[in-house]
């Protein structure tokens, strides 16, 4: 029997709330798995990916008196999720090889080609490949929906250059969607 449908969300957060260990553990298993995949955007790998999200869902429970009930639940946890990975950058000091370049364009980014073919997964590890600072721009821009100036704020860096390494993370994602498909479908591209 599944204990994840015995219980209600709400009834599994009010026993969250009030510190008993089995609705902790029935919220861990009911969300653990989707929040991995949100932590793997993020991470170097599966290890770092899963300390992220141990380490924020210990925050989780730290802090679960602080949901009111106001928006989505699970949006909650993802955002915490978010910032803890965002942490995790600050904490070991890793280099982000941000460079600010005002306005920065690349056209041949822009340029719209079918991704029709392209599954998830294979996205998904295109955009784990990016270097750290790419990664990190675009999950927060393309995914997560943050603003370049909220996106700066977090990380300490200039909208310009938020702009700009996003700007390089698409163009990087389209040259390897690109090679993937065999350029079938990047001849327009110029």
């Amino acid at each position: 029997m599944n204990l994840q449908h015995k219980y209600s969300q709400e009834e599994i957060i009010k026993g969250c709330q009030a510190g008993e260990r089995r609705y902790q553990e029935l919220l861990y298993k009911m969300m653990s798995s989707k929040m991995l995949g949100v932590c793997m955007r993020y991470a170097k790998d599966q290890f770092e990916a899963e300390d992220m999200m141990q380490t924020a869902f210990v925050k989780v429970f730290k802090n679960i008196n602080a949901y009111r009930g106001e928006g989505s639940f699970e949006g909650w946890i993802r955002r915490i999720m978010v910032n803890t990975s965002i942490e995790v950058y600050r904490k070991n000091l890793r280099s982000l090889n941000i460079v600010d370049i005002d306005e920065t364009h690349d056209h041949q980014a822009s340029t719209a080609f079918d991704m029709s073919r392209l599954n998830i997964a294979d996205l998904m590890k295109l955009i784990r490949n990016l270097s750290d600072g790419y990664r990190l721009v675009f999950n927060m821009y393309a995914i997560e929906g943050y603003s370049h100036k909220e996106i700066a704020k977090e990380l300490g860096i200039t909208e310009g250059a938020s702009k700009s390494q996003l700007s390089r993370a698409r163009a990087i994602l389209r040259e390897q969607i690109l090679k993937m498909e065999g350029n079938s479908y990047g001849t327009n591209v110029g």
